[in-house]
C-alpha cells in the first residue's frame, strides 16, 4: 500500500496507521515534497483539478505524443536541460504552426504540453504529452474554427516539421559550442561524427501519435493528473524489495494484449540508477502552455473564446471541491485506515513486533 497523503497542518515525521477491520498497521510517511516522488506528486495532481477545471472549454480534447528518436535521447541524457527545452520549443512551435495553416486547421489553438523521461521499464524515453483542445480562434480573432470530430492534425506533416525544426535548432546548438559530450559519446566532440550520428534521424520518420479525443471535459480533467503529475515509477509497480534486488511490474509494448504486463527484477543499484535517469535539472519546468493557454494571455484568450463558442465563463463564487480522502484503504482487509500513534521528527520508530513482521497482521 502506498503511505497516505500528509495532512496539510501535520508536523510530525511519521506516523502508525492501522486497518480498522484486520488490525493490519504500517509506518506511513509524511511528504518530501520531491517532484519526483509518486507519494507528493498524487497530492499535489488532487490539488491542481479544481484550477484546471475553469480553463476547460466544451469542445473535445485531443491527446497528442511527440517522441524524440533514440540517437536524440542519448544526447539528450547528457545535455538535459538543453535538449529537453529544445524538444518543448519543437513541439509546440509544430503544432502551432501546422494548426495556423489554412490547409489544415487556420487557426489559434493552446496547448498544454508535459515531459515525461521514461519507458515502462524505467528506460530512458523521452517525449512530451499534450493536451489540445479540438479548434482554436481564427485568426483575425472573429471566429471559433471546430476540428473535426475525431481529426485534429495529419500527424505526418506534424513529424516532418517536428523533425526539420528539432534538427535545425539541434545543429545550431552544436555549433555554438553548448553541447557536451562525455565517456562513451566523447567522440560526437568531433562534428563530422556528430553529423554521423545524426544522419539516421533525418531519413526516418519521426513518431508524432495524436489520440482519438476524450470523451467530453470531464474526461480530460479525470485523465489530466495522470499525465501532468506523473513520476518514473509509482509505489504500486513496487512488488518485492529483497536480497535479490528490486522487482516491479511493467508493460512490454512489442507484445499484445495480456502479454504485456510483465515483471523484471534489477539489483538495487541498478534500480537506483534507472531512477536517477528521470531526475529533471534543478528549476526545469516540465509542465508548459503554448498559444492560447500561455500563461500571459490565457486569461483574456479563453474569455474570448467562450465568448465565440457563446457559453458561459465560469462562475467565480463557485463553491471549492471538497478535496477527497487520499488515504489508500486497508490492503488486507479493505477497510479504513486510522492513525493510532504519531512521532516526533527526534524520533525513529520502533519496528513492529516479529509476528505482525511475518504475517502483515497484529492483534488489537
Amino acid at each position: 500500500m502506498g503511505p497516505p497523503s500528509r495532512s496539510p497542518t501535520s508536523s510530525v515525521s511519521q506516523g502508525l496507521r492501522i486497518g480498522t477491520d484486520c488490525g493490519h498497521w504500517r509506518i506511513a510517511y509524511n511528504s518530501c515534497r520531491n517532484r519526483h516522488c509518486p507519494k507528493c506528486q498524487g497530492a499535489a495532481a488532487r490539488s491542481r483539478l479544481a484550477t484546471r477545471e475553469a480553463d476547460l472549454l466544451p469542445v473535445g480534447y485531443f491527446h497528442v505524443v511527440f517522441t524524440l528518436p533514440a540517437e536524440i535521447g542519448t544526447i539528450a541524457l547528457q545535455n538535459k536541460a538543453l535538449v529537453h527545452d529544445m524538444l518543448f520549443r519543437a513541439a509546440s512551435d509544430t503544432m502551432q504552426i501546422i494548426a495556423a495553416d489554412p490547409k489544415h486547421l487556420g487557426a489559434r489553438i493552446g496547448v498544454t504540453a508535459v515531459l515525461h523521461t521514461w519507458g515502462s521499464a524505467l528506460t530512458h524515453h523521452p517525449h512530451i504529452h499534450m493536451i489540445v483542445p479540438g479548434g482554436g480562434i481564427s485568426l483575425d480573432g472573429t471566429r471559433w474554427i471546430l476540428s473535426q470530430p475525431a481529426f485534429l492534425l495529419p500527424v505526418r506533416v506534424l513529424g516532418a516539421l517536428f523533425r526539420r525544426l528539432f534538427l535545425t535548432r539541434m545543429l545550431a546548438l552544436y555549433d555554438a559550442g553548448q553541447l557536451g559530450f562525455f565517456d562513451s559519446m566523447a567522440h560526437l566532440a568531433e562534428r563530422r561524427a556528430f553529423l554521423q550520428h545524426l544522419s539516421p534521424v533525418r531519413k526516418n520518420r519521426w513518431v508524432v501519435y495524436a489520440k482519438p479525443p476524450f470523451a467530453g471535459p470531464g474526461a480530460v480533467l479525470a485523465c489530466l493528473p495522470r499525465y501532468t503529475h506523473r513520476v518514473a515509477i509509482s509505489n504500486s509497480r513496487l512488488t518485492r524489495f529483497d536480497e535479490a534486488g528490486v522487482t516491479f511490474g511493467y508493460k512490454d509494448y512489442r507484445r499484445s494484449g495480456t502479454d504485456q504486463k510483465q515483471v523484471m527484477t534489477l539489483t538495487a543499484d541498478e534500480f537506483i540508477r534507472r531512477s536517477l535517469l528521470h531526475a529533471l535539472p534543478k528549476g526545469f519546468h516540465r509542465i508548459r502552455h503554448y498559444g492560447l493557454l500561455a500563461s500571459g494571455t490565457r486569461k483574456d484568450n479563453l474569455e474570448r473564446a467562450r465568448q465565440l463558442l457563446a457559453v458561459a465563463p465560469p462562475a467565480a463564487d463557485a463553491v471549492p471541491v471538497e478535496p477527497t480522502d487520499a488515504r489508500q484503504p486497508c490492503p488486507y482487509c479493505g477497510g479504513q485506515m486510522i492513525i493510532i500513534e504519531i512521532i516526533e521528527r527526534r524520533y525513529q520508530p520502533r519496528a513492529p513486533p516479529i509476528s505482525s513482521a511475518s504475517s502483515g497482521i497484529h492483534s488489537l
